[in-house]
């Protein structure tokens, strides 16, 4: 829920070495809570961040952006022109939220996954070079015999190994400043011995680039996952499927997005109303169709014959908070009271800490989505019978017993007509399920509505 909005932009001038010139009373007084003032270094990093790259590309930029202020957090959409005497900032979202509550982008939500990821701790400057590693906790995580040491290069230490459509991972990563996960590396001592590296990166507060930090996980644990025979019909997509995608629909959609927010704020000068309806309409059309995208990448993938996944003790309380952490502010725009497991609660499962987090987000989502104002959505856990179990429970509809099975399919939405779902979710996330030895299943909630419940092998 916000705390509060500002509904006019927001505007900040910033010369071309980085000075803040000028600003708008709310960028003015998040300057000074940093430490610096007007005539200073601009001290907010992600709005810096924007700065430096308007002025390297000479294009403007536009994008969403979440800053850390004393009082909370505050999501803005930033617009950043470059000029003649130096780059333009234009804010033209600014909502307010409580610390607390974790941040909702896909940038954060990528780092979150990859900070907490299973294996040993490493650390790199810029130039590449090992600043630390760290021993972390477990078998899987314990440091090899030939261990990296502080000043030497990364490369020295790890044969980075490409994936199947030949790209890096952790190039792409380094290359978005973003954070990455899934980049399969060899020891230069040991080829024989391959992990999985995850890694995001770390900023000074003027927003500079200090290095990353990342996870080594061992991948001789990873698994084929042969008890999932591929659906009748399934199509094998190309590994090339989900990079033409990427490139021929992703990077378009976020510009018609921009510009769609831009022409809504009316930042060139004042439209009439219905054209700011318009745009407002094409920026939800094309957020809409990017969750399709991300759907769709997710489906070439999980449909491959060489799908795999790794096993890993997760624990599914502590995936249940993190996803209703997620969705908590959408569930407090609507009135509805969105309760995790107590903190004390735990169920280890075998499975994969992200593929188990993946589908927990779309599980919550929709009951968040689909429940009606004012109502509860309950997340349990617990052990019973060899299996650790999650389930989501809200007090919706609910789903008719001869549609329990149906609802799985590809592209089922069960007639509704609403835009917030591409009908890939949940057969995208019990295809996951049964990937890692579990199963999804779906029931009346005790107190009405509906109940999806995950099953995932008990760890050990």
């Amino acid at each position: 829920m916000n705390m509060s909005a500002h509904p006019a932009v927001v505007r900040a001038m910033v010369a071309a070495n980085g000075l803040l010139l000028s600003a708008d009373p709310p960028l003015l007084a998040l300057q000074r809570e940093a430490g610096a003032d007007v005539g200073a270094l601009l001290a907010i990093p992600q709005l810096a961040g924007i700065v430096r790259l308007s002025l390297r590309l000479g294009v403007t930029i536009s994008r969403p952006v979440t800053a850390a202020a004393e009082r909370g957090d505050i999501d803005m959409w930033v617009r950043a022109k470059p000029e003649a005497d130096g780059v333009q900032i234009s804010v033209i979202e600014w909502s307010e939220r409580p610390a607390a509550i974790m941040p909702v982008d896909n940038i954060r939500r990528e780092a979150d996954i990859a900070a907490v990821a299973e294996g040993w701790t490493w650390q790199i400057d810029t130039q590449l070079r090992f600043q630390m590693v760290l021993e972390g906790q477990g078998q899987e995580s314990a440091l090899p015999t030939a261990q990296p040491t502080p000043g030497s290069a990364f490369t020295s230490y790890f044969q980075l190994q490409p994936d199947e459509d030949g790209d890096l991972a952790i190039l792409r990563g380094f290359a978005q400043r973003r954070a990455f996960r899934d980049q399969v590396a060899t020891l230069i001592a040991e080829p024989e011995r391959q992990f999985s590296l995850s890694g995001f990166p770390m900023f000074d507060i003027s927003g500079q680039l200090l290095g990353y930090r990342g996870k080594a996980f061992p991948v001789d644990r990873a698994i084929l996952a042969p008890h999932v025979p591929p659906a009748p019909g399934v199509i094998i997509y190309p590994a090339e499927f989900g990079r033409r995608l990427d490139r021929s629909l992703r990077q378009p959609l976020g510009r018609i997005i921009a510009n769609a927010d831009s022409i809504n704020a009316q930042i060139d000068g004042p439209l009439r109303p219905d054209y700011a309806g318009y745009a407002t309409d094409i920026a939800a059309a094309g957020r809409h169709l990017m969750a399709l995208i991300d759907d769709l990448a997710d489906l070439q993938a999980i449909d491959r014959l060489d799908f795999t996944v790794a096993t890993e003790d997760v624990d599914l309380a502590d995936i249940g908070r993190r996803a209703a952490g997620l969705f908590v502010v959408k569930a407090l725009d609507r009135q509805i009271r969105l309760i995790a497991p107590d903190a004390p609660q735990s169920a280890v499962a075998a499975g994969e800490f992200r593929r188990a987090l993946q589908i927990l987000m779309n599980l919550v989502g929709n009951a968040v989505r689909y429940s009606p104002d004012g109502t509860e959505v309950r997340i349990d856990t617990g052990v019973e019978d060899g299996r650790a179990w999650i389930a989501v429970m809200d007090q919706g509809a609910g789903v008719p017993a001869d549609s329990r099975e149906r609802i799985f399919n590809k592209f089922e939405r069960l007639g509704r007509s609403d835009p917030g779902g591409s009908g890939l979710g949940l057969y995208i996330s019990r295809r996951l399920a049964r990937a890692m030895g579990g199963d999804i299943e779906v029931d009346d909630a005790p107190d009405g509505g509906a109940r999806f419940t995950l099953f995932l092998p008990v760890a050990g």
